[in-house]
């Protein structure tokens, strides 16, 4: 899928993850937090929705991804995924593996399903027990804090959230077999970001009718041109999960790879996969400014894709972009030791509008005017290497002082 693509679905600036037909969401402050902020939250379906998941590559897994993996794997389906915040329960052995399936087995005792129709993830310190006492009592009264309505998906926006300064969510809506056909998202990012699935915790609602299969393979082919293709701070964490489910009520006929309207449905599962891994990447640990990288002229998509990731995880081009420094010596270095054939005599780099490289020879270019650009909030670096028809995008944030300052003291 190269750059720019036709949409085929309508943004719904009101929409949320339950407008898709079916869901109903919540969250309340149950006491993981320090603050009052909302700390424990839940997406359900009233039917069995096909679900799909995309997971950390890290190998130290967090308890929670054992048990949504064996929940999913159990018959494709899902009904219900309960998430908290404040406590990533990672690294914490054969207790947290128990309070994991006792925050499965007892959210679907509330919702009156079956334990295996239930995932769970948690995301915040790692290799701290959770209060199951708090999280017990949370379950208990968040049934009655579900609802359909905007404030409902507001409260389990809340609820997802670390060290985000914003939630982030997106709805689309699309035409498929004559039937109006809803696609939803929520995602929670800031720190530990980089490629490698699922960098964040990420939920998709849709009430397109298509079976779990399909929507596996959708779900990949979407995340490898969206959340892989975005970098906070070069971490990737235990706890990333990506999970979609479908409803089905929406009344299409069951969508598969043949389908007329598969790749419109795809490509509306992109959009709102890309609205929320740009998000994702914005509200990045003390970042000012989103940093978007669009190669062209590769050998292969693959090839543009690896390039991408090392110019936007670059510290040194992060740095640059935080200091308004139009230093594309160190886009063209970064692009240089990312281990892809490119040749050294044909690249072009240009930041916003301003051509400050051609065929690889410097150019002289406004400084005063790049200066003013820089300072910008969404900073686009264009690099055309004039090798291949491979082309790529990812983003990234700036490298700012706020970001150490976070971390220096993340526990405390």
């Amino acid at each position: 899928m190269g750059l720019e693509t036709k949409a085929t679905y309508r943004i719904e600036p009101k929409g949320s993850i339950t407008t898709p037909k079916g869901f109903t969401a919540g969250g309340l402050h149950c006491g993981l937090k320090k603050t009052t902020r909302h700390d424990l939250g839940a997406i359900v379906c009233e039917v069995p929705a096909a679900a799909a998941g995309v997971y950390t590559t890290n190998v130290f897994q967090a308890a929670p991804l054992k048990v949504t993996r064996e929940s999913l794997a159990a018959n494709g389906t899902l009904r219900a995924v309960l998430v908290n915040s404040g406590n990533a329960n990672a690294c914490t052995g054969q207790q947290g593996e128990d309070d994991a399936y006792a925050m499965r087995d007892e959210f679907a005792d509330a919702i009156g399903v079956e334990k295996e129709a239930v995932a769970v993830a948690s995301t915040g310190v790692i290799g701290e027990l959770l209060k199951m006492d708090r999280v017990r009592q949370g379950i208990g009264e968040l049934p009655s804090r579900l609802t359909p309505t905007d404030q409902g998906a507001e409260d389990f926006c809340q609820a997802i959230l670390t060290t985000d300064l914003v939630q982030k969510m997106v709805c689309v809506s699309l035409e498929i077999d004559g039937r109006t056909v809803h696609v939803a998202g929520s995602a929670k990012g800031s720190g530990m970001i980089h490629p490698n699935m699922a960098t964040m915790l990420g939920f998709v609602t849709t009430d397109a009718a298509v079976d779990s299969e399909t929507l596996q393979l959708a779900l990949r082919e979407v995340t490898d041109l969206t959340f892989n293709m975005i970098t906070v701070d070069g971490d990737t964490s235990t706890n990333d999960m990506l999970v979609a489910m479908a409803s089905g009520l929406a009344g299409n006929e069951r969508l598969t790879r043949q389908h007329p309207d598969y790749a419109a449905f795809v490509e509306a599962l992109r959009y709102v996969c890309e609205v929320l891994a740009k998000a994702i990447s914005r509200d990045g640990e003390g970042a000012t400014k989103l940093v978007e990288v669009q190669v062209r002229g590769a050998i292969s998509d693959e090839s543009a894709r690896k390039i991408v990731k090392t110019v936007i995880g670059s510290s040194l081009v992060k740095s640059a972009v935080f200091g308004a420094d139009a230093n594309w010596g160190r886009i063209i270095a970064a692009v240089g030791r990312a281990g892809e054939p490119v040749n050294p005599e044909t690249v072009d780099i240009r930041i916003g509008d301003i051509v400050t490289l051609e065929q690889s020879r410097p150019l002289l270019f406004d400084e005063d005017a790049a200066l003013e650009y820089l300072k910008g909030d969404t900073i686009v670096i264009h690099i055309d290497l004039h090798h291949g028809s491979g082309e790529a995008v990812g983003w990234g944030c700036d490298l700012t002082y706020d970001y150490v300052r976070i971390n220096a003291a993340y526990r405390t």
